[in-house]
């Protein structure tokens, strides 16, 4: 392809037999794309709609339920137009926007736990200062920080990529993230020093203060009485379970770049839909079911519209 030849263009090369299936793809992630805008908007309706939801800690949940809906967009319909293409191709411009969109809420989605997980800190360790701290104008802070920090700092890395010389045309997945490194003519010096200080300052930072929120939580919640745990367990367990497994998607994103053709294409593409699926489709029954509110919330609404 003479556009390909030029670099313009490049080709997605992670599809595992996209021809003889690509009505069973197209079916299946269509399926799962609209579950995942039905059921992150129904919780996010849930906590606008009921006065008793317009807390700190809710008004979090519904920021990660739009942060998951906005990162499935980003992917799902250029995903469901390949599936029935003959070329699964994209521009470079294009796929490095789509990796640009694709990385600033991944990381988004670490501040915004961190946000959640001081929220709790403060709510079961300092529960008698927790209304002068966590004030409406905090929880703006946090939330326009959890989305511009990281789209600030990594618009200086699509900028720097921008202007690289590309001599390979195939990424090796099924949306543009960090493989797009491996077209690179000659790896640049500047760009992993770059990549370590945004892993630093919007993944492993928020990490460290997640980690360390929670463990102060646990030592507190285990001194006090059965009530505390209880409301601990509650609300802290949901927050953990997204951290741990988001975590080791990223991690796995970020490492599969530095194993390039090494690993096996089927396995990328399990491990690649599991990232794109897994935590937009589950967050939001992680979050409906185990926070005891929202869950009665769902229940209520669920009985009605089976009454109806």
């Amino acid at each position: 392809m003479d556009d390909e030849s030029n670099g313009t263009y490049i080709t997605l090369g992670g599809y595992v037999e996209v021809q003889k299936y690509r009505y069973l793809y197209f079916v299946i992630m269509f399926t799962v794309y609209i579950l995942i805008i039905c059921c992150n908007s129904t919780i996010v309706s849930l906590i606008v709609i009921h006065q008793n939801l317009h807390e700190p800690m809710y008004i979090f949940i519904a920021a990660l339920l739009i942060n998951s809906v906005l990162y499935s967009t980003n992917i799902y319909p250029k995903l469901l137009i390949d599936f029935l293409s003959e070329n699964q191709t994209i521009s470079f411009q294009a796929c490095l926007f789509q990796a640009y969109i694709y990385y600033t809420l991944a990381t988004s989605e670490f501040l915004l736990l961190a946000a959640m997980a001081y929220d709790r800190y403060v709510s079961i360790c300092k529960p008698l200062q927790y209304p002068t701290i966590m004030r409406t104008a905090t929880i703006k802070v946090f939330l326009v920080s959890a989305w511009l920090v990281p789209a600030c700092e990594l618009a200086m890395s699509a900028a720097l990529n921008n202007n690289i010389k590309l001599c390979h045309f195939i990424l090796e997945g099924l949306f543009c993230n960090n493989l797009i490194f491996n077209l690179q003519c000659v790896r640049s010096v500047a760009l992993p020093i770059y990549g370590v200080f945004i892993l630093l300052n919007i993944a492993l930072f928020p990490m460290s203060f997640i980690l360390f929120t929670y463990s102060r939580i646990l030592i507190i919640s285990y001194r006090s009485g059965r009530e505390v745990r209880k409301k601990a367990a509650q609300t802290c367990l949901p927050h953990l379970l997204v951290l741990i497994s988001f975590f080791f998607f990223i991690t796995y994103d970020v490492v599969i770049a530095k194993l390039e053709s090494n690993f096996p294409k089927l396995a990328r593409l399990i491990m690649t839909l599991q990232i794109i699926v897994y935590h937009p489709l589950f967050n939001p029954f992680i979050y409906g079911l185990k926070m005891k509110e929202i869950s009665k919330h769902l229940k209520r609404l669920l009985f009605q519209v089976k009454s109806h």
